[in-house]
């Protein structure tokens, strides 16, 4: 493998420098400063991140940039409220921000003295403006908990809601606030925002270059620019070779090379994996079928999801560098420690054996005719989530399922999930991910939840009162009781519809010298999660 990647050294410093050189990116200057083996110019950072973290539909909040699929703070844009170290919510645009009783009025004031780039002052109308806009074209959120946005004056924005929301402070932290008066179909082009950066390059396909605002409102960043590069795993492996990049993210398969100069910095998350197991027998709808057999049974599921040894999966898939997963919202301020669960094969033996699942021809167990057996779905080339299929098949051997692996992809693995397990992944700074995986009124259908069939009243209703609560401190307990009561949930002794495997760390290989800031737990992605303290990196 590591002849693999001496090999591509020259591709890579060719690759770099025509990026951060040629096309107007670091300069001569950061030629001179950042050779091999040397550190970058005091003040800048050469990051990579995989090619999927390029936003296609340019840096428009409206399309996902900062609140997509992978959740991050857009830079170049000021948000209303920030997540904290610890998930808790801040202030950034917003100064103040209550909600009426009913919980359908939330009211923010906007902090003055803010500009945006171009000289003009943000106001409320701005901030009624972005949310009306992502509401009427958001491709990628929801937003229909929102009836719409209104500027009571220039500092006060009222957001008039469809139905209590207590975690719209977590909405506002994602969502960057874009300028009436400069917004058109072209913005996310040539973006025009008040963050802590300005976007004053992009050469699709290869980078964006990020320069600090000099009249940004709060702490002037430290790092003045930063230069993003999109790259493969080994690219962004073989361009940290060349010494073309400071922060160069990569693998657990990689990350037991060593290369002068540079240090490995693993970051923990909760971007987890696992699969889902479809909770009802088999019916057909529309061409599609939801529902299968086997695991249709409660014990199946509790047998598989104390079945299976975690800490293997992170030693031998993620070599070491990940941790047990147990929910989708493991280390967040609303997750309930009641998921948790020891390996006990033996236990899960004789879960099977109870309920009537025993071994038959070539060691499967049967039950009325039924086999134990289920095939396994991966996204085709993503090596991670084969390598947990096929550890995950082989380890549910031991108990006598047979488990028949398959790279899919995107295209029908949504439609076949709902039959068929598939290795998924998750994790985001707000609860309703919890929601999304499981409420049953995502998936109007069937009645079932929206990525695998499953219903539990009881678990709807928890999650429909968190979002009806008061604070958003108060929804934490109820998003813990949809999780597991003492009675009934989606935890070991409930309904178990997903099995959550682990944690993957993201992983990166830092220049010497460059003083990363303390990371906070990052969401699904690994990508733009890490630079978003960027502004507060320094150089030794």
């Amino acid at each position: 493998m590591w002849k693999k990647f001496t090999g591509m050294v020259c591709a890579a410093v060719l690759a770099a420098g025509l990026l951060a050189g040629c096309s107007g990116g670091t300069g001569d200057k950061n030629q001179d400063t950042q050779t091999t083996g040397e550190m970058a110019a005091k003040d800048e950072v050469v990051v990579t991140m995989p090619i999927s973290s390029e936003p296609e539909a340019g840096f428009d909040p409206a399309f996902g940039w900062g609140a997509g699929e992978h959740v991050h703070e857009p830079l170049i844009q000021s948000t209303l409220t920030v997540t904290t170290k610890d998930l808790q919510i801040g202030k950034d645009l917003a100064t103040d921000y209550s909600v009426s009783e009913d919980g359908m009025i939330w009211t923010v004031s906007i902090r003055d003295g803010v500009k945006f780039t171009d000289g003009e002052a943000l106001t409320a109308s701005d901030v009624a403006f972005t949310y009306n806009n992502c509401k009427e074209k958001s491709t990628v959120n929801d937003f229909t908990m929102l009836d719409e946005a209104v500027a009571l004056n220039e500092n006060t924005v009222e957001f008039r809601m469809t139905k209590p929301f207590s975690i719209w402070p977590y909405t506002m932290a994602i969502v960057g606030i874009v300028p009436e008066h400069a917004y058109d179909e072209n913005y996310g082009q040539n973006p025009i925002g008040s963050g802590r950066y300005i976007m004053k390059q992009w050469d699709k396909g290869q980078q964006v270059i990020f320069e600090a605002n000099p009249d940004y409102y709060g702490d002037a960043p430290k790092m003045k620019k930063v230069t993003v590069l999109f790259m493969e795993e080994d690219a962004a492996l073989a361009a940290a070779l060349a010494g073309q990049a400071d922060v160069a993210h990569t693998a657990a398969s990689y990350a037991d090379q060593t290369m002068d100069g540079y240090g490995l910095l693993a970051v923990q998350t909760v971007d987890n994996r696992g699969f889902n197991l479809p909770c009802i027998m088999p019916e057909e709808k529309d061409g599609i079928t939801y529902g299968n057999a086997f695991t249709a049974d409660v014990n199946v599921r509790r047998a598989i999801n104390i079945g299976i040894d975690r800490q293997e999966m992170i030693d031998h898939v993620l070599n070491g560098y990940g941790t047990a997963a147990y929910s989708v919202c493991d280390k967040m301020p609303w997750y309930n420690e009641a998921g948790e669960v020891a390996y006990d094969q033996e236990e899960a033996k004789r879960i099977l054996d109870d309920a009537g699942w025993l071994e038959g021809s070539g060691g499967i167990r049967e039950k009325d005719g039924v086999k134990a057996e289920f095939t396994l779905m991966f996204s085709s080339g993503d090596s991670v989530r084969q390598a947990l299929a096929e550890d995950t098949a082989n380890q549910l051997k031991e108990l006598g399922i047979r488990v028949t692996t398959e790279g899919v992809g995107w295209d029908v693995a949504y439609d076949r999930a709902q039959s068929d397990p598939l290795v998924w992944g998750w994790g985001a700074h707000t609860p309703m991910e919890v929601y999304n995986i499981y409420h049953s009124l995502a998936n109007s259908g069937i009645g079932q939840a929206e990525y695998s069939p499953y219903a539990n009243e009881t678990v709807d209703q928890y999650m429909d009162e968190a979002l009806e609560t008061a604070t958003l401190e108060e929804s934490y307990e109820l998003w813990q009781k949809a999780q597991w009561d003492g009675t009934t949930g989606i935890t070991q002794e409930g309904d178990i519809p997903w099995i959550w495997l682990c944690n993957i760390d993201h992983l990166y290989f830092v220049r010497n010298g460059l003083q990363v800031a303390e990371q906070k737990i990052h969401p699904h992605g690994h990508g733009w999660s890490i630079v978003n303290n960027v502004d507060q990196w320094s150089w030794e």
